[in-house]
């Protein structure tokens, strides 16, 4: 049986070789040729790009292969290319879109099928849903068209392309590189054998700037990590910024937009803490002004900073797909959400992890400080905080016994303080009288019950957890 595709947060993933195969997709790739020859825009072009993993190079031609014959000229990446470049590729070809092979920050046995928009940000919902009601007719009848590689090259309906320089260029409009470069920082980097490899060191290279990378070659089994630039994975960079002296360590993930930001000392930032302090960096160093998009995972910080600098302050469900459209529609300064994924005006509304720690490296250069000085720096201005969050799995005929019980049996009060307000627009999220927060969200595509909280201390932080595990008997 023809195994379904379903597009999650972010396109659609699924294990290599099991259901991520070639025949699905160019069963993807079809429904979008459809979609946009049907909105009459195909002849605009798609851009297509890919990770580091186990034949994504080969998927992405595959995708290409299918696009041409459909009449569709397809941009394609001539190597394994971030995913912020390719979104920037898009706006910059003015295409009608972009196809990316990447399973982001999945396991190394995962691939995925990414759809981008015009405007380089990931597709709405309307979209995917629009290409996943397309692919059963499409499945049934075995109706893929198919260009073979050579003889769309030479018929001008594939062109080869190197993402980079365009977007090189495009970068140095928003932070000073040669500035970067003359700073002297000792800079550790894991690019975590992802695509996000070397893009750094030529960014900065040719100055006092000293670069040291590792994980920096291609490695689709990805070894020793999950390519997810959070703590438990970053025990080498961290190792890296002890035994270097580096100021400062900066990780990427699989298709490298997201960051991950280890302190001279070797400790991880957390995704909240690293929103904050871009978005301090924007509105102090920078001087800028414009609304914040947080999805309601990410830190109550982010509302403190915006009552200090008289910004306004909007919260999505998770997924940057919400954030995205919020950014657009009120010319946001920054948008971001809990894992490490942050968006910048001017830029992309999509995540870049590149930017974002090139942002970080120009707020310790600028203000002289230390990553955990900038935390201090933080702390100073919007008081102590502190973030837990676990995962638990559970079996999937349990699930509907936790959303009865979570929407029949709402607590007034959770570990000695009132609950101020509760959020169901995604889970449930609790603010707290004493300022702290508690949110219980179930995965709307795996039995896994995730629950989060911030607060002014660690112990805190974690005693919630454990309250919002005992409310649930998990």
């Amino acid at each position: 049986m023809q195994p379904a595709i379903r597009f999650g947060t972010d396109g659609w993933r699924g294990v290599i070789a099991d259901d991520f195969t070639f025949g699905n997709v160019r069963y993807c790739a079809q429904g979008l040729a459809d979609h946009l020859n049907d909105d009459g825009v195909g002849r605009q072009g798609l851009v297509i790009g890919y990770d580091t993993r186990f034949a994504s190079e080969n998927f992405a031609a595959a995708a290409a292969e299918v696009v041409a014959a459909n009449g569709i000229k397809a941009y394609l990446c001539t190597q394994a290319t971030p995913t912020p470049m390719v979104s920037y590729a898009t706006v910059n070809h003015r295409a009608a879109g972009a196809i990316i092979i990447t399973a982001s920050h999945n396991p190394a046995q995962w691939n995925g099928f990414k759809i981008k928009t015009s405007d380089g940000a990931s597709a709405p919902t309307s979209v995917e849903a629009d290409i996943e009601s397309r692919l059963p007719q499409i499945i049934a009848s075995g109706s893929v068209k198919r260009l073979p590689l050579e003889e769309a090259v030479k018929k001008g309906l594939v062109e080869h392309l190197d993402a980079s320089p365009a977007y090189y260029e495009h970068i140095a409009r928003f932070v000073d590189l040669g500035e970067l470069r003359r700073a002297g920082l000792k800079v550790a980097v894991d690019s975590m054998y992802g695509a996000g490899s070397g893009h750094f060191r030529r960014l900065l290279q040719g100055g006092e700037t000293q670069i040291a990378e590792i994980n920096g070659e291609r490695n689709p089994s990805f070894p020793g990590i999950q390519p997810e630039p959070i703590a438990r994975h970053l025990t080498r960079l961290s190792e890296t910024v002890r035994t270097r002296g580096a100021d400062v360590g900066l990780a990427t993930d699989g298709d490298a937009d997201r960051v991950g930001i280890v302190d001279e000392k070797g400790i991880p930032l957390t995704p909240l803490q690293i929103f904050a302090l871009l978005a301090l960096y924007l509105l102090e160093v920078r001087g800028e002004r414009g609304p914040i998009v947080k999805t309601l995972t990410t830190s109550s910080m982010l509302f403190k900073l915006g009552d200090l600098y008289n910004v306004p302050v909007h919260e999505t469900r998770v997924g940057f797909k919400y954030v995205a459209p919020k950014m657009i529609s009120d010319n946001a300064l920054i948008g971001g959400e809990e894992s490490s994924g942050f968006g910048f005006r001017g830029h992309l509304p999509e995540r870049d992890g590149i930017l974002a720690g090139l942002y970080f490296l120009d707020f310790m250069h600028k203000l002289g400080r230390t990553p955990s000085q900038l935390i201090d720096y933080l702390y100073s201005k919007v008081g102590p905080h502190h973030y837990q969050r676990v995962d638990l799995e559970f079996p999937p005929v349990d699930r509907q016994r936790i959303i009865g019980q979570l929407a029949s049996d709402r607590p007034s009060r959770i570990s000695g303080s009132e609950v101020v307000k509760v959020n169901t627009v995604d889970g449930y999220h609790f603010s707290l009288a004493d300022g702290s927060w508690l949110l219980i969200r179930l995965s709307g595509t795996e039995p896994i019950l995730r629950i989060y909280a911030e607060a002014s201390s660690m112990d805190r932080a974690q005693t919630l957890v454990a309250e919002g595990r005992r409310l649930l008997g998990v």
